[in-house]
């Protein structure tokens, strides 16, 4: 939860030297490498922590049948995850739903690579672009500042702009404000009034579901109806063709073709069934948002695993005026278990006239600045400008990002090429046989 790949959790546990699962088995006398010899009993793989992960023993359930062996070579190999047969609740679990869930979640987004500053920024992977839904990534501006922007990643595609028309770009530290600013006045209105808050959440819950889950239900009707008519297409068909009334080809054409659309409906039918069953548990799910908000006191300084139990993920839409620094920009919130949910101290509040006029005037001043810039650009006076400006900024932001170097190289970030440890070249030793 602490948004840590496979291949670090690997390396914190060989450090802390805690034990590979394969020898805390043969201690046991269990698993296939019992009798064997470790060479180093704390040498973690990250493929290990992989299946450790998405393991659903730990859940508490029993899963069978994850193999099936092929008639072609007589091995066993692994089946797809929908064969798989799953009792719950067969014994104690160590992990609750929710938490597998998220950690399902968090690996299936974007892998979060620490960047030029040694570190991964804890929103990637939440971020999305509302327009495009394409995955947005940061940028670190080169400017002598730190800095994090989140921008469309779609946006960059070559073609630049033909998959999504803007960068949709933010400051990462403007969405952690907004984020910090709603779980604040979230968990004040949720002391305050907790059935009041409860209310609210499975209103906007059915608000925001009702129609889709209603367009869902009528497809689940439609497809379980259709998939039972396949049922019986195919057991006539048989019965014709075992009675020679349907030719041998003709019924091997029409049994691929009914058996094709009954393994497309099948699985179109668990979906919408996963879907449906979710809806309705998400009616439930207030408390247990309510239970999470009270784990912490405040939300001041937001951690990687506060970011990952909250926020499902975040929409962001591009500003109303590109180019102005004054301006609005819509983020939308979505959080687990709640969904999209703005409390009444974040509401937006209609404008007076008066305040609807001064927002008229500063549009219009607004509107006024771009067309002298768009004059001067014409006349090169702007480019001009540019120039002077850009040699006074040059040497300012050289010593800022030299500062911020040798701060990265002080802190082992970064290291030129001078600074690492000279060797001497050395031969390989080729052997005889090799040789000849």
């Amino acid at each position: 939860m602490e948004g840590y790949g496979p291949y670090q959790i690997a390396t914190k546990l060989s450090e802390e030297k805690i034990e590979m699962p394969a020898v805390h088995l043969a201690r046991y006398g269990e698993g296939v490498n019992k009798n064997k010899t470790f060479a180093d009993i704390y040498r973690w793989s990250a493929s290990t922590v992989v299946e450790i992960l998405k393991k659903r023993e730990y859940l508490g359930h029993t899963v069978n049948f994850k193999t099936r062996k092929h008639f072609k070579d007589k091995k066993s190999h692994y089946v797809d995850e929908s064969e798989w047969t799953i009792f719950e609740n067969t014994h104690e679990a160590i992990i609750d739903q929710e938490t597998f869930d998220n950690v399902q979640r968090i690996r299936a987004n974007v892998r979060r690579y620490p960047d030029g500053w040694g570190e991964a920024h804890p929103l990637t992977g939440l971020m999305y672009c509302a327009d495009c839904g394409g995955k947005m990534y940061v940028h670190r501006v080169n400017n002598g500042k730190r800095v994090p922007q989140y921008t469309c990643g779609q946006y960059g595609k070559y073609p630049i702009g033909s998959l999504c028309p803007t960068q949709h770009r933010i400051k990462a530290e403007a969405v952690l404000t907004l984020i910090a600013d709603m779980l604040r006045a979230i968990a004040e209105y949720s002391k305050n009034d907790r059935a009041e808050f409860i209310r609210t959440v499975q209103e906007t819950q059915a608000a925001q579901q009702t129609a889709d889950i209603s367009k869902k239900r009528k497809r689940l009707a439609a497809a379980q109806k259709r998939a039972g008519e396949l049922e019986r297409l195919i057991c006539k068909i048989y019965e014709d063709n075992a009675l020679g009334k349907l030719p041998d080809a003709r019924y091997e054409a029409l049994d691929a073709q009914y058996a094709k659309e009954q393994d497309a409906l099948n699985a179109e039918i668990a979906e919408l069934e996963k879907a449906v069953t979710g809806y309705e548990q998400s009616r439930k799910s207030a408390e247990k948002f309510i239970a999470l908000i009270d784990k912490y006191e405040n939300f001041d300084t937001l951690t990687n695993t506060m970011l990952n139990e909250f926020v499902e993920k975040i929409l962001v839409h591009e500003r109303a005026r590109k180019g102005s620094q004054d301006t609005t920009q819509e983020v939308e919130i979505y959080f687990n278990f709640v969904g999209r949910y703005i409390p009444p101290a974040l509401q937006p509040v209609p404008l007076t006239p008066e305040e609807q006029e001064e927002l008229r005037k500063k549009e219009e001043r607004k509107d006024r600045l771009h067309q002298n810039y768009l004059r001067r650009k014409a006349n090169g006076k702007q480019k001009e400008w540019e120039e002077r400006y850009n040699a006074k900024r040059k040497a300012k932001m050289e010593a800022a990002k030299a500062a911020i170097r040798a701060e990265d190289m002080e802190k082992g970030i970064f290291t030129t090429v001078s600074q690492l440890p000279r060797q001497e070249p050395r031969k390989a030793t080729v052997s005889a046989s090799a040789a000849v």
